[in-house]
């Protein structure tokens, strides 16, 4: 189930997992965890009902991911620290917050939706190109403890859902 955010404790289980997985999964150390955490708080306080929203799926009550659609400016959204957490993974959860950030950003009135992640996503990376973003940006850089490629991808909100099942997704990394 993918729901809206805003149960007691969402806001810290996203920055809790955040900082787990990828301590885990990547070696990073606790700077990422920081940066997600302000991520959260701006996204608190400063907070459009109508153009931004988050969400959170769950697996039987138990949360397993999230995501956030944030605005850039008044034609862009921005997909914010989308997370799948591994008692998740295998069950289409990324995809799905993905399509689901994608929708509303289109209801809302957005006609661009951009993000930055980092090279060694590749399950992410994947996601995106199958909905049809591309690669704008990339820029090494040394950030969580770890040698790192950032990268920008945006995807034209206007061009339909982007999605094309079975899609060949450029293995360019």
């Amino acid at each position: 189930m993918i729901r809206p955010l805003g149960r007691p404790g969402d806001l810290g289980w996203g920055v809790m997992s955040h900082g787990e997985v990828y301590a885990d999964e990547f070696g990073w150390d606790s700077t990422f965890e920081a940066l997600v955490a302000r991520i959260v708080a701006d996204y608190v306080e400063t907070h459009d009902a109508v153009r931004e929203a988050a969400w959170i799926a769950e697996i039987d009550g138990k949360r397993v991911g999230s995501v956030f659609c944030v605005a850039a400016d008044e034609t862009t959204a921005k997909l914010r620290i989308l997370l799948v957490h591994p008692d998740g993974r295998g069950k289409h959860l990324g995809a799905r917050l993905v399509d689901t950030c994608m929708d509303f950003a289109r209801t809302a009135g957005y006609s661009r939706m951009e993000l930055w992640t980092n090279d060694v996503l590749s399950a992410a990376r994947r996601i995106y190109l199958q909905r049809g973003f591309t690669l704008t940006a990339e820029q090494p850089h040394h950030s969580f403890g770890a040698e790192l490629v950032g990268q920008t991808y945006a995807a034209d909100l206007t061009a339909g859902t982007g999605f094309r099942p079975g899609a060949a997704v450029p293995d360019l990394w």
